[in-house]
């Protein structure tokens, strides 16, 4: 796949380049670069991301850092099953629990809240620092809402985490998940409350939360532009000067595609599958221990 001039291979992590260090150094120089265009493509083109972690893949896959990318890459673009197998060759071969969030999640995509909610409650989730932790929560409750238990996914939404006033790089999404969570169970002046609690922590713009609280509180947007006479009206003020007033409101966002059909694992467990050997956790709403 075309790589444009301008990526040189650099711009990657020191780590990544770190673990890079054990091929020779023009087998590097191309996986690295390749590892640059998955990191720039990811968000706006997951395919595209995806088309170059495969080349990646096939240049240095006992890398770790390589799985991993290969892993968000198929993650970003659905295919579950072939990112969780890149996630757990990853884990085999560094030992570290940070993917053990995104793994149950991929539980979560291929059809399986159980699973994910057995991970929820494994040793593992203690291993994992604060941000993997509340990221783990927000898994678990989505397993509950996947289940239409949405009484236990607010419960397991609720935490100190959640309580804090302190912003956090997790709070805009736990606060949103929250609301959602509220929203969905028809509790809808706490839904609105904690959409606006969102809105305040999220500087960024990572979630819709102030579109959803715009929605609640019944504000309809209007496109100002006018493309087409056939989708305006026209009124003659005294002046006889013409006011344009568009009369259509903006699509609504599409609905997110169905799961695809799962592919086969790219490779063998070896035994790592720790999600099976995980005891079953209660119905009850305190599965998951921040």
């Amino acid at each position: 796949m075309p790589i444009p001039d301008d990526v040189t291979g650099e711009e990657i992590d020191k780590d990544v380049k770190q673990e890079l260090q054990s091929l020779p150094k023009g087998l590097a120089e191309d996986v690295s670069r390749n590892l640059v265009m998955v990191a720039r493509l990811i968000d706006e083109d997951p395919e595209g991301a995806y088309g170059y972690s495969r080349v990646a893949l096939r240049l240095a896959s006992r890398v770790a850092a390589v799985r991993e990318a290969a892993g968000f890459a198929a993650y970003a673009s659905q295919k579950y099953s072939e990112a969780l197998a890149e996630f757990r060759a990853a884990r085999r071969m560094t030992g570290n629990v940070d993917l053990w969030p995104v793994m149950a999640d991929c539980e979560r995509g291929l059809g399986r809240p159980e699973k994910a909610l057995d991970m929820a409650g494994a040793p593992e989730v203690q291993k994992l620092d604060k941000a993997g932790q509340v990221e783990m929560r927000l898994v678990a409750a989505g397993a509950r809402r996947d289940m239409d238990q949405l009484d236990a996914a607010i419960v397991t939404l609720q935490s100190p985490e959640l309580a804090s006033n302190s912003v956090q790089p997790w709070t805009a999404r736990l606060r949103y998940a929250y609301a959602d969570a509220l929203l969905a169970a028809g509790r809808e002046g706490e839904a609105r409350e904690w959409f606006a609690k969102a809105v305040e922590s999220d500087k960024d713009g990572s979630t819709d939360a102030s579109d959803r609280l715009a929605e609640l509180d019944g504000v309809e947007f209007v496109d100002a532009l006018v493309e087409d006479d056939t989708d305006t009206d026209t009124e003659s003020d005294s002046d006889g000067d013409v006011e344009v007033v568009n009369s259509e409101a903006p699509e609504a966002k599409s609905a997110p595609e169905s799961e695809p059909e799962p592919a086969e694992d790219s490779i063998d467990d070896d035994g790592l599958d720790d999600v099976d050997d995980v005891d079953d956790v209660d119905g009850d709403e305190d599965d998951l221990k921040g």
